[in-house]
């Protein structure tokens, strides 16, 4: 009995141990990422909207898959980010209403089984009004991509970068005390603050001067100016200039109304005494100067005027360079369940939708171990007796119990032939996908087809231990 239990504990074990490896086997893995090269690569970016000509240093991520199918997209994307430690930013290069955009294009020269040229491009609309100098925010990405038809390897070589700022189209105000307003002498302007508000100055403060031929200047980006001020009975003649040349008209008297009469307002401030359209879009500068002595010449504020435009301007281009030796990645472009793929192993990773089918059949075989015996009696004469007396034959027979002989036979019936396309996930380091992932839940099936054959053994061994234990009580009671 002691034999027979310990018999059945290592059968229990060996079948606990057949049901875990089945476990491990039959659960697929996950499916796993295309493979990406990721690289860090720094600019350097000068011109155009590079603040004050200096340098504008940049760090951006490059991400480029090495491994494609056929008819899968190549894309290719930057992450952008100013370099931290490095002040030097992109700024507004003028005064301007929300809606500007700061547009950012890579170029990626694409070479080997195919050969050409990516744009990956994007933009950020900037928040709020702008003025020079403000510090312009970096869209977060760009991306371009390419559709290959064809297998084999390309290589893909990232290289400049261009910076460009697109006004928006509007007006925005600038007040007289601004630091682009600059007043010739000193002495010949003063400023008023605080002006009641029923006179109507923009910002209730505005710059005066009753010296003749004083004037002030003002430089700006757009396509129009407007020259707002008062107009009052203390008003006289205004000259105008845009880039040194006599605007048209060239010159308001502010006493008068716009039909030419006198005007009856001791001060009635806010008012758009000037205007000039039709500029080309660039940095422009007005010249407003005071023709007549002994009367005021005023600035309330200036209004830039920018039209829709149909690209951002050339001269707000910057262009960034490499500050590293040129890099480049390798891509490898298979055809689908071609051989770049490694071919699947069952007994690694088997096939998901094959489930077996398992019929376990126990056929027991009895060997006798021993057969009759014939033994003569001590007065018998095994011929017979001739005298006619009586022939006493004794026959002894010796029956033992049968020794079972346990055989177990499995019968795996698949239910569909072996796959022929790569369902094998291998991710090594770097996440690189060289196989399709397994679909389904099937490893279930496959995990219970285990179990049944673990049971069939298990049982089988409990019937082989109690008929060794029946028949060694037998001989013990013979």
């Amino acid at each position: 009995m002691v034999r027979w239990r310990s018999g059945l504990r290592r059968s229990l074990a060996v079948s606990a141990l057949c049901l875990v490896g089945g476990a491990l086997v039959a659960l697929p893995t996950g499916a796993s990422g295309a493979s990406n090269a990721e690289l860090v690569v720094d600019y350097s970016c000068t011109g155009g909207i590079a603040l004050g000509g200096s340098v504008v240093n940049l760090r951006t991520k490059v991400s480029i898959p090495t491994t494609l199918t056929v008819g899968e997209p190549l894309n290719i994307g930057w992450a952008l980010n100013y370099k931290n430690g490095t002040p030097a930013r992109f700024g507004s290069p003028g005064y301007f209403g929300p809606g500007g955009k700061v547009f950012v294009t890579g170029n990626v020269q694409l070479s080997g089984s195919w050969v050409g040229e990516l744009q990956p491009k994007g933009f950020v609309e900037q928040p709020g009004k702008l003025q020079p100098g403000k510090i312009l925010k970096l869209p977060e990405g760009i991306s371009d991509s390419a559709h290959l038809a064809q297998a084999g390897t390309v290589n893909v070589s990232p290289r400049k970068l261009f910076v460009d700022f697109m006004p928006p189209a509007g007006e925005v105000m600038v007040n007289n005390d601004d630091p682009q307003v600059s007043y010739h002498g000193a002495g010949d302007w003063y400023e008023l603050d605080d002006e009641p508000l029923s006179i109507g100055d923009y910002g209730r403060d505005l710059h005066r001067t009753d010296k003749v031929n004083s004037f002030a200047t003002f430089t700006f980006t757009g396509t129009g100016i407007e020259y707002i001020a008062r107009r009052s009975t203390e008003a006289g003649q205004v000259g105008f200039k845009i880039d040194n040349q006599d605007a048209t008209p060239s010159s308001i008297d502010a006493s008068k109304n716009p039909d030419g009469t006198p005007t009856n307002a001791a001060h009635q401030g806010g008012l758009t005494l000037w205007r000039f359209n039709g500029l080309k879009y660039g940095e422009h500068t007005i010249k407003v100067t005071n023709l007549e002595a002994g009367k005021f010449a005023q600035v309330d504020a200036f209004r830039v005027i920018t039209k829709e435009l149909a690209n951002p301007p050339a001269d707000y281009r910057a262009t960034c360079t490499l500050v590293s030796a040129p890099v480049s990645v390798n891509v490898t472009i298979s055809e689908p369940g071609g051989s770049s793929s490694p071919s699947p192993s069952i007994s690694e990773t088997p096939d998901p939708s094959f489930t077996p089918t398992i019929t376990p059949t126990v056929t027991p075989t009895v060997t006798p171990t021993a057969t009759p015996t014939p033994t003569p009696s001590s007065n018998g004469n095994q011929n017979g007796n001739q005298d006619g007396g009586t022939n006493s034959t004794t026959r002894s027979t010796t029956t033992s119990t049968p020794k079972p002989t346990l055989t177990v036979t499995a019968t795996v019936t698949p239910t569909r032939p072996t796959p022929t396309a790569p369902q094998v996930i291998i991710t090594p380091s770097g996440g690189a996908q060289t196989g399709e992932a397994p679909q389904g839940g099937s490893g279930l099936g496959l995990l219970g087809a285990g179990t049944a054959m673990v049971t069939g053994s298990a049982l089988g061994g409990v019937v082989l231990m109690r008929r060794r234990a029946a028949h060694a009580r037998g001989q013990r009671d013979s």
